[in-house]
């Protein structure tokens, strides 16, 4: 018999799970990305309005499933790069998420390591018919490697679900 212990959130987090800011889809979008985690069923989706005059972010939006840390984390990301050049949004970690939200439990920064990779992933996008900045790493960060990682092994499961099933 296992017993599971309730995880104790900073009262930012309940805050923004209860009422997350920035919830929803951008129509038009000028990038948006989608990361996931196999591991527990996270999935975040980033939406981004960008002026194209001085590469500015001019709104940011995201659809979330998951836990209140994954909800969290995508939520005051958003607030944390609105108005920012996509140049300094890039520079946000993982861990500036975490502290933003006064500290997640250290079993959830994988939710902070999500939000920061499916945002990094629609910064690409936004340059993917477009002449790439010099401050664009060419190698993924770990962030996307992680988010590419998740998603390779959901690819072959669902693979070996299906041939389960044919069987």
């Amino acid at each position: 018999m296992s017993s599971r212990v309730p995880l104790t959130y900073g009262k930012k987090v309940i805050e923004l799970f209860r009422s997350p800011k920035n919830l929803g889809k951008i129509d038009n979008a000028d990038a948006e990305a989608l990361a996931g985690s196999l591991a527990c069923g996270d999935m975040i989706a980033i939406y981004l309005k960008i002026d194209e005059t001085n590469g500015k972010i001019v709104d940011a939006k995201f659809e979330s499933y998951g836990c209140a840390a994954n909800i969290a984390a995508a939520s005051i990301l958003t607030e944390m790069i609105k108005g920012k050049s996509l140049q300094d949004a890039w520079k946000v970690s993982w861990k500036e998420v975490s502290d933003e939200l006064g500290g997640l439990p250290s079993v959830k920064y994988h939710c902070g390591v999500l939000a920061v990779g499916a945002l990094r992933r629609a910064i690409r996008d936004y340059y993917a018919d477009k002449p790439k900045p010099d401050w664009l790493p060419q190698e993924l960060t770990r962030e996307e490697k992680q988010a590419l990682e998740e998603e390779k092994l959901m690819e072959i499961l669902s693979r070996r679900a299906q041939k389960s099933s044919a069987n």
